[in-house]
């Protein structure tokens, strides 16, 4: 086992959003673990992260598989022996009218959407626990997103998948605060990623939030003293309501 100084995971971290905050925790300072479902373009990401500096293990995994989070926290313990920051940010959005979702699409939804952010923060609480005991902090971020707020017309499932998960997120809050367990969803509009390519109602490309705004924002997280909690950032494009 390798030990860091403090450490987190980022899942959906190959890419776009997950990716922009694990470059922006090592230059915090953390030693990381990214997880996401494509080998290949995980270990080219981990790869970027190292020439960089950075202290990284990749893990391969379907988020929203049951068992996933138990086998990525065993492994991250393994490697680092500690957990300050996890990231639950793997997403994944259908766009389509309800009655044309099938079960699967549903399901497929709730499973990466809401179910792994659950799993990975309940496997990852010893962790949390003990990063918190030692240095008076411990902090979850969950990506959820502005149709939280705002649903939206052919993003059904999505929407109530992160809806659900501003609502999970302000209940750990309550649950874990005497644990020193910080917790905040951060609720982007539409941010330039490879899941945020083509679709009804999408701007072109140079129109959409950056990675890089979300990261900054996760930064101020990660700095916050322990005496301050956010549960959740709405981010906006200027002059626009929606997404």
């Amino acid at each position: 086992m390798s030990t860091a100084g403090r450490a987190a995971i980022v899942t959906g971290g190959s890419s776009g959003i997950g990716l922009a905050i694990a470059r922006m925790l090592a230059e915090e300072g953390h030693a990381l673990t990214l997880v996401a479902r494509d080998e290949a373009r995980l270990a080219a990401a981990a790869g970027e992260l190292e020439a960089a500096g950075a202290q990284v293990a990749h893990v391969a995994a379907q988020v929203g598989e049951a068992g996933a989070a138990e086998t990525v926290l065993a492994a991250h313990e393994a490697r680092w022996g500690r957990l300050d920051v996890l990231v639950n940010n793997a997403g994944v959005a259908m766009q389509a009218p309800l009655e044309k979702i099938s079960d699967k699409r549903i399901g497929v939804q709730l499973d990466v959407n809401l179910w792994s952010v659950l799993r990975f923060y309940r496997a990852a609480l010893p962790l949390l626990r003990s990063a918190a005991g030692d240095s008076g902090r411990a902090l979850v971020i969950n990506t959820a997103s502005l149709t939280a707020k705002r649903p939206e017309r052919l993003l059904s499932v999505y929407s109530a998948s992160k809806a659900a998960v501003v609502a999970f997120t302000r209940a750990m809050n309550d649950e874990h605060a005497a644990d020193g367990i910080r917790s905040c969803a951060l609720c982007p509009g539409y941010v330039a990623t490879p899941m945020v390519q083509t679709g009804e109602g999408i701007p072109d490309a140079d129109e959409l939030i950056r990675p890089e705004d979300v990261a900054e924002l996760a930064r101020a997280l990660v700095r916050l003293s322990p005496a301050c909690v956010v549960p959740e950032i709405e981010l906006h494009r200027p002059g626009v309501a929606g997404l």
